[in-house]
């Protein structure tokens, strides 16, 4: 079957990994996971926004190059659809947690041309979730930052009505204070980019396992955060194997609000004025510090 609106993710999979579909089960209207001829488990992953399929692809191959955490391996994709391992779940241990962290220290070492690099054959124009995210080259942290990761969606909460004018310029405070408040320079990252709880898979293996990324070079202490906003089980075991491999600089837990600006003022433009009162709240605690 040819691609289009109307082929199924069976069909899609087959077309993509040259083999026959031997079961197939739906898990939502955008996955599937099937078993292919050769017993293969693979997830079928369709979206229908431009570009969204093919970051996601060049995210994960970007990822796994580092050799540092576990990435499901790319078995196929065209502009529409994503063919991936299966990843067999298990269960979050304080074992796996640090090893995770020692492997996303690791991760995040591999590093990045500049801080909003997108990966090698990734489109500039990427997304985090279903919001749109521009990769736009930097070499300055704050500044970076500041106009491409807090403003772009403080500015979509204005537009919207989930941010009111005056609670903005809070924001746009903080942002001028960067420079002082970002804490020592750092080598831009290697970063997952969208790294809640959800996108971590502790596998069967014994392992954890990173999927869904908006990978694009930036700095480690955000993925970090989004770790901590969000929940990660045995959190503190992950973060003492990160600290084993890869110490952060003094201060850094201080600065866990100034990268969770990011995420949650995505999260106001998607779902509304609950997480914008969280953005403010972090951005009131970083104007009396």
């Amino acid at each position: 079957m040819r691609q289009g609106s109307g082929e199924s993710p069976g069909a899609a999979a087959a077309r993509l990994t040259g083999l026959r579909v031997a079961g197939e089960r739906r898990l939502s209207g955008a996955l599937a996971q099937l078993t292919l001829d050769d017993g293969r488990a693979v997830i079928v992953k369709s979206g229908d926004a431009p570009g969204s399929v093919r970051a996601e692809a060049a995210g994960l191959r970007w990822l796994a190059d580092a050799g540092a955490v576990r990435i499901p391996a790319v078995r196929g994709c065209d502009a529409r659809w994503l063919v991936t391992d299966h990843v067999p779940e298990g269960r979050p241990d304080a074992r796996a947690a640090v090893q995770f962290g020692r492997d996303l220290a690791a991760l995040h070492a591999a590093g990045a041309p500049a801080f909003g690099a997108p990966p090698p054959d990734g489109p500039n124009d990427a997304y985090i979730g279903r919001a749109p995210m521009r990769n736009v080259p930097g070499t300055d942290w704050p500044g970076w930052y500041a106009e491409h990761r807090v403003l772009p969606y403080l500015h979509q909460a204005v537009d919207d009505g989930t941010v009111r004018p005056a609670e903005a310029a809070l924001v746009e405070r903080v942002c001028e204070r960067l420079p002082e408040l970002a804490g020592p320079a750092e080598a831009p990252a290697r970063l997952h980019g969208d790294l809640w709880n959800g996108n971590v898979l502790w596998g069967a293996d014994g392992h954890a396992w990173l999927i869904d990324p908006a990978a694009h070079g930036g700095h480690r202490e955000t993925d970090l955060a989004m770790l901590r906003l969000f929940g990660c089980p045995h959190l503190e075991a992950v973060l003492d194997g990160y600290q084993q491999a890869a110490p952060l600089a003094d201060g850094w837990r201080d600065r866990t609000g100034l990268h969770q600006l990011f995420p949650l003022l995505v999260h106001a433009v998607l779902f509304g004025r609950g997480y914008a009162e969280q953005a403010l709240d972090v951005a009131r605690a970083a104007s009396a510090g």
